[in-house]
């Protein structure tokens, strides 16, 4: 069971980013399956169909337009069967203000996007070690902000 193939989400209005993202987990070379999608409301469309697999982790950015992260890892908290959806928030932001918000809002971890690949490959490596599926970390202030 352990050999299953972890699927992963990614919210994030930024191409150049969700490009990145993919080029890192590729060159990680994990056993993943990414759906990618350019806004939270792209993402909540998807996992509100009844018929599709639910991620074993949603990566969200926070600053994107229609429906921003804040706004979806609330809406998917809210979801009595989304509820249980990892929730990795990945954004530019440092804001105090938004690693609290998200935080208190369920987020399971907090990575601030790494300015060049290497650290993307770390922050990701690190992320991803977690075992999502079978042990995902419980809320926990000490371990929430991933440092790379």
């Amino acid at each position: 069971m352990k050999d299953k193939i972890l699927t992963i989400a990614l919210a994030d209005d930024d191409e150049d980013d969700r490009m990145f993202f993919v080029e890192a987990l590729e060159e990680l070379a994990l056993r993943v399956k990414v759906c990618l999608f350019k806004n939270g409301q792209e993402l909540l469309d998807f996992l509100n169909l009844s018929n599709t697999e639910k991620p074993d982790l949603v990566f969200l950015d926070l600053n994107m337009p229609i429906k921003n992260g804040l706004e979806c890892l609330r809406e998917i908290r809210q979801n009595s069967k989304l509820r249980n959806v990892s929730i990795a928030i990945y954004s530019t932001s440092s804001s105090e203000k938004d690693i609290e918000d998200t935080f208190l809002n369920g987020a399971n971890l907090y990575i601030n996007k790494p300015n060049n690949f290497s650290k993307l490959l770390e922050a990701l490596e690190k992320a991803l070690k977690i075992d999502w599926q079978y042990n995902p970390p419980k809320l926990n202030r000490d371990t929430f902000l991933l440092g790379t």
